[in-house]
């Protein structure tokens, strides 16, 4: 299998979009921005919440707080709950719902170790696993589907189905942008940027839910265990749950946010799931909706 498909050509601009990726302070601009969305300005913080909204095309009517001013930070509006039944979990006990609004980056079968970056580019499951054995053996030729948030998406993002955690495992790692052209021309791009693995227990196996980071993207949380990142530190870190401090979760409930839009990747073992037939590669959906079935 050629990993590495056909070059493509691109513009001048293109090329020097995907360069700089490589070259800027990809921390530092993260940090600063983090920063910045933490700040209490008042009215030039409403005022750029409505910039942004505006520019991105943001639907404040699902919010629970549609007003830009009841915002009294950038991060407050970015991860801003939505109105109660705006996302209505489907409720067939054989279906797994999807965990965030977004587009499908991709979906489909893990081809032994190798998973669908974008057309022509596939990355290990081995790598972004961390180099975790048990795992990678456990979810060789199961599914996957990544979906992307962009900025002006709802950045909560909840379980599959009834669950119970019990690992989780920072990795460090770079933090190039995963919006879609990228994905197309960095390679290994989820395998390398810095993530939150989460591992849970569920009728339908072994399921891992992994949060992606980005440029920008100056935080992860989950809700058992608050905000992940920051800080950063230079290894892999895991936690585990079990006996009392196993958390459950129930299908449809909240499992972490990002502080600016990215990814999020879910995996499951062999002959467990039948990915939903409607969904495809740019699909849009919502959280809630049908993302697979039990075999």
């Amino acid at each position: 299998m050629n990993i590495l498909g056909k070059k493509e050509k691109m513009s001048y601009w293109q090329r020097i979009k995907i360069a700089f990726q490589y070259v800027m302070p990809q921390l530092y601009l993260t940090q600063i921005a983090g920063w910045f969305a933490k700040q209490q300005w008042g009215v030039v913080t409403h005022f750029v919440i409505k910039l942004f909204a505006k520019k991105y095309n943001v639907d404040m009517s699902e919010a629970a707080k549609p007003n830009f001013n009841d915002y009294a930070s950038f991060n407050e509006f970015f991860i801003r709950q939505l109105a109660e039944n705006a996302r209505p979990i489907n409720q067939n006990p054989t279906a797994l719902c999807l965990p965030a609004d977004g587009h499908i980056s991709q979906i489909g079968h893990i081809d032994n170790d190798l998973l669908l970056q974008a057309k022509g580019h596939y990355f290990s499951l081995s790598d972004l696993l961390a180099g975790d054995e048990t795992l990678t053996n456990q979810f060789k030729n199961g599914e996957f589907v990544t979906t992307y948030l962009s900025p002006r998406d709802y950045h909560r993002v909840h379980i599959p189905c009834d669950a119970i955690l019990r690992k989780m495992i920072y990795v460090p790692g770079d933090l190039f942008s995963v919006n879609p052209f990228l994905a197309e021309h960095v390679p290994n791009l989820f395998a390398r940027n810095e993530r939150v693995i989460c591992v849970f227990d569920t009728e339908f196996g072994t399921m891992v839910q992994i949060l992606v980071g980005a440029t920008i993207t100056a935080s992860m949380s989950t809700v058992w265990a608050g905000v992940i990142n920051p800080p950063r530190p230079n290894e892999i870190t895991t936690w585990t749950y079990e006996g009392e401090s196993a958390v459950k979760l129930i299908k449809g409930q909240e499992m972490g946010a990002f502080q600016l839009g990215s990814t999020v990747i879910n995996l499951f073992e062999k002959d467990r799931v039948q990915l939903a037939d409607h969904l495809q590669v740019d699909s849009p959906v919502r959280m809630g909706e049908i993302l697979a079935h039990k075999k």
